[in-house]
């Protein structure tokens, strides 16, 4: 894995006009990351989706949460999904993206005046349901792309875009592979 020099905040700023250009209804699937165990990550060119267990093999059923009423797994957390465009800033090669700890990166805007709580997207045979569980990242994600990259994720027009990404579950399990069509669901 390479590593990367940490971004400026002048640096972040300058990659916002590309952010802005990604698709608003239909995108493409990107990466597809699981984390087998605390800090492990393996890449996958196709995983599986499924209603109680969220990517087939992820750890995130065997994770607690501070946010959930019962310590266990955040049942509105079960996925995390990022713009491609934006971790391809802040991480800078592709090979560091998997570090963010999302599951599914997208070519897709992201932000909630395109995809607010309750938007279904449809990935391969699956469908997911964006959820109102704000993605805020941790201390994890300073320390792999900066202070200045969570201070720019996390800043107003970070959370207007959604850089950090969004919180989702899954509501038809499927499956899914890099380069399937992302795209909204529409409303029943």
């Amino acid at each position: 894995m390479s590593v990367a020099r940490h971004l400026t905040t002048e640096e972040l700023h300058e990659g916002l006009d590309e952010i802005r250009r990604s698709p608003r209804d239909q995108g493409a699937l990107v990466l597809i990351v699981r984390r087998p165990g605390v800090n492990e990550r393996e890449v996958l060119e196709r995983g599986e989706l499924d209603l109680a267990q969220g990517l087939v093999g992820d750890s995130w059923n065997r994770r607690g949460s501070s946010r959930s009423i019962d310590g266990g797994p955040h049942p509105d957390m079960q996925l995390n999904i990022m713009n491609a465009r934006a971790i391809a800033l802040v991480a800078q090669s592709p090979d560091r993206w998997q570090l963010a700890g999302d599951q599914l990166f997208v070519d897709l805007d992201l932000s909630p005046a395109n995809l607010p709580p309750g938007t279904r997207l449809a990935i391969g045979s699956a469908i997911v349901e964006v959820t109102a569980e704000p993605h805020t990242g941790c201390g994890k994600f300073v320390s792999r792309f900066g202070v200045d990259a969570m201070k720019f994720v996390n800043s107003t027009i970070g959370r207007e875009l959604s850089l950090r990404g969004i919180n989702a579950k899954v509501v038809q399990p499927g499956a899914i592979r890099i380069g399937d069509t992302v795209r909204k669901v529409p409303a029943h």
